[in-house]
């Protein structure tokens, strides 16, 4: 199975990197969760992946560990 990292942007304005940080998470604890994802490979490829929110939690609606293609 390959690795990626993935990540959001968000631009937040705090005092200090920790209070952006506690506003961010308060953010993806209350909201939705983002559509948007900078996605890169092994390699430092990177590319943008927008999703379409009915597939995204029609996907998260589903235990994937169960899978067999993870093991």
């Amino acid at each position: 199975m390959n690795k990626f990292t993935v990540t959001i942007t968000r631009e937040i304005e705090a005092d200090t990197a920790e209070e952006a940080a506690l506003l961010l998470y308060q953010e993806l604890a209350r909201d939705a969760a983002p559509l948007r994802y900078l996605v890169a490979d092994e390699t430092k490829r990177t590319r943008t992946v927008t999703l379409d929110r009915a597939k995204a939690d029609e996907f998260a609606a589903v235990d994937h560990t169960a899978d067999p293609g993870n093991w």
